[in-house]
């Protein structure tokens, strides 16, 4: 996706003076990176508009998250800015997510159009309707927070210093998953935004062995949906279903690949923080489980979980056009703890 030249200055790039002149300089990480664009945005505010969108770092509303629609929300609505301060909203986005993890929002906040228009609904259904909150003053040397929510969405960071400490939890979701009509240029049938989170789910249940499937297979009915929703913390629950050890090498090289398409919404540095959680805990030990039926358009249902994380994708529900499962959540979570609060 080729971003505008003013957002990928005001993410990348930083001017500073010496004693030559201007210069620009990349921030080395990602970390950085936010703190540069969020300090950028608040400047943007007027003292009111702050006073929504700056709230303490200890304040309740840093784990209060959703993905479902809801009447109101913590922070400073999209909608409610001006075009300098969306571009700045946006340019803070872009610096907390990689190019897919930001192509991938974009796409679900504007697939509110589609369901605006298949609905005929009020204001509920709005591209413009998610949040920004900024939880404590984004300086170097501080720790602060970020949410970016609204329906279908619910990113949540925490950054220290010079680095993201938590980036969960992260939930991206879609309805329709899977358009099955076409219904303009923009949405043509088949337009599915988070493809490779089912289609290599299913490669990986559909390749078992009758053996392998006993143990991976937890459930013949899928949840309604997926855990803890809403909590401040994934469920601590014991690893269940059968473990990546147990998996052939094409069949481990599956799993790696759903782990990637969670893990790589995030930037270069983030996301390799998180592989290295994940090798550090073993990923022998990693396990995968399915619940539901195995090819798609029937409810469907699966878990990936080991120390450091928890990833679930649930399938169960309508479409707004009444195709059976075709509205997907997903998340990734980590399982010392979401927000950077350790699990007591």
């Amino acid at each position: 996706m080729r971003r505008p030249a003013f957002l990928a200055l005001t993410l990348f790039l930083v001017l500073t003076t010496t004693a030559v002149g201007w210069t620009l300089f990349k921030p080395a990480t990602t970390g950085t990176a936010m703190t540069v664009a969020a300090d950028a945005f608040l400047g943007s505010l007027t003292p009111d508009e702050k006073k929504v969108a700056l709230l303490d770092y200890d304040s309740d509303k840093r784990v209060d998250w959703h993905f479902i629609p809801k009447d109101a929300r913590k922070g400073l609505k999209i909608g409610d800015m001006n075009e300098k301060q969306r571009k700045l909203a946006h340019a803070l986005l872009q610096a907390a997510l990689s190019d897919v993890g930001y192509d991938k929002t974009t796409k679900i906040m504007d697939l509110e159009n589609l369901l605006k228009q298949l609905q005929k609904s009020g204001p509920i259904r709005d591209p413009l309707r998610y949040y920004v909150t900024i939880f404590g003053q984004p300086k170097a040397d501080a720790r602060w927070g970020l949410s970016f929510e609204g329906h279908h969405l619910s990113l949540n960071f925490v950054v220290e210093g010079s680095k993201v400490i938590s980036a969960s939890p992260q939930a991206l979701c879609t309805n329709p998953a899977e358009l099955k009509a076409d219904y303009s240029e923009k949405f043509p049938k088949g337009y599915r935004i988070l493809k490779e989170e089912e289609t290599i789910g299913f490669e990986l249940v559909n390749s078992l062995t009758a053996e392998q499937a006993k143990v991976a297979v937890i459930a013949a009915k899928a949840p309604a949906e997926i855990r803890n929703p809403g909590k401040p913390h994934a469920p601590t629950d014991e690893a269940v279903g059968i473990a990546a050890k147990d998996l052939n090498g094409s069949q481990q090289q599956l799993l790696r690949s759903l782990i990637d398409v969670y893990v790589n919404a995030m930037p270069a540095d983030v996301a390799a923080d998180r592989l290295q959680q994940i090798e550090s805990g073993g990923f022998d030990n990693v396990r995968f489980c399915w619940a539901g039926a195995t090819k798609p358009g029937v409810g469907h249902y699966y878990r990936i979980q080991g120390p450091s994380f928890v990833i679930e994708l649930v399938n169960t529900q309508p479409d707004v056009a009444g195709n059976i499962a075709n509205h997907v959540h997903c998340i990734f979570r980590d399982m010392k703890g979401d927000f950077a609060l350790p699990i007591e």
